[in-house]
């Protein structure tokens, strides 16, 4: 009995001991390799993370007898993890304009979103509304505190091996959707692109079709391209703010799985244009950061 609790008391210890030790250095040690910034960033993530997926699932075992976990089991830990990352790694997403109140008040939705890193996460944490849950493939149900904490948050799982079973969890999620007014975040391009550039892989149909079962909007989310903050080819991991652009709503009433194709396209477009004008925006900013500089 005393192994099962110290053994993963050890772990933690250690995990936090590394994990600190690689901070110190590279905030103390003259002329220290980025790597010990990006380890030491990473490991306070993935910690940020476990605390925030304890709470999680904490949260939901309270709210899913009281029938509120699919409303608020998913926005309350992701608001957890957004503030602990702000203290532990120095870095936030920071939705544009009035981005939070087209959240709020496009319901039902599925709201689609471009993939770039693990980081995703964080940015999943800082705009999700109330009354809206992601889609995870089916393996991560298994993971411990992650997977209890999606289980009981109302996570669509996608079995991606099975086309059948992904659409039929599609339908469920799309007839969840119209029931309960609730929103349905997915990653469109089905993976992460760990690009250097502001771009987009090919996009997944399953989000167009999930809409046009509910008949509900699709409203794009855009990350700006943060591989200024985290770069994982490169090893490199810094504080910083990144922006989250949030799009119009394409409408799908009356559409039909015909026209799910025009609806990828439309969305894609919209969405490629958005990540180009962010890029163009920072690019900007820095010209006229390096100007001011030189006037001073």
């Amino acid at each position: 009995m005393y192994a099962i609790f110290a053994y993963p008391l050890y772990g933690l210890l250690a995990y936090i001991g590394i994990m600190l030790t690689a901070l110190v250095g590279y905030t103390f040690v003259p002329s220290a390799p980025l790597i010990l910034g990006f380890i030491a960033r990473s490991m306070s993530a993935y910690l940020a993370l476990l605390i925030a997926s304890a709470y999680g699932t904490i949260a939901g075992a309270v709210l899913k007898p009281l029938g509120l976990h699919y409303k608020y089991g998913q926005w309350t830990a992701g608001r957890a993890f957004k503030y602990l990352c702000k203290i532990m790694i120095g870095v936030e997403f920071v939705i544009e304009g009035d981005g939070k109140e087209l959240l709020e008040n496009t319901r039902p939705a599925v709201l689609v979103g471009n993939h770039q890193t693990e980081l995703d996460l964080l940015m999943l944490g800082s705009m999700f509304p109330t009354g809206c849950s992601i889609t995870a493939k089916k393996s991560l149900a298994r993971t411990p505190v992650l997977g209890w904490f999606m289980l009981l948050s109302g996570t669509v799982f996608i079995d991606r091996a099975d086309r059948s079973q992904a659409m039929k969890a599609f339908e469920t999620a799309a007839k969840v959707m119209k029931e309960k007014k609730q929103c349905v975040f997915m990653f469109t391009e089905g993976t992460r692109s760990y690009s250097d550039e502001p771009m987009l892989l090919p996009f997944k149909k399953g989000a167009f079709h999930m809409a046009v079962q509910g008949q509900v909007p699709i409203v794009p989310v855009v990350t700006e391209n943060y591989s200024y903050v985290l770069n994982v080819k490169k090893k490199r991991f810094n504080a910083g703010k990144v922006r989250i652009r949030v799009l119009p709503p394409i409408l799908t009433k009356g559409k039909t799985a015909a026209d799910v194709d025009a609806l990828l396209q439309e969305t894609r477009e919209a969405m490629l244009k958005a990540l180009h004008e962010m890029a163009q925006d920072s690019q900007s900013m820095k010209e006229s950061n390096v100007l001011s500089k030189k006037n001073t």
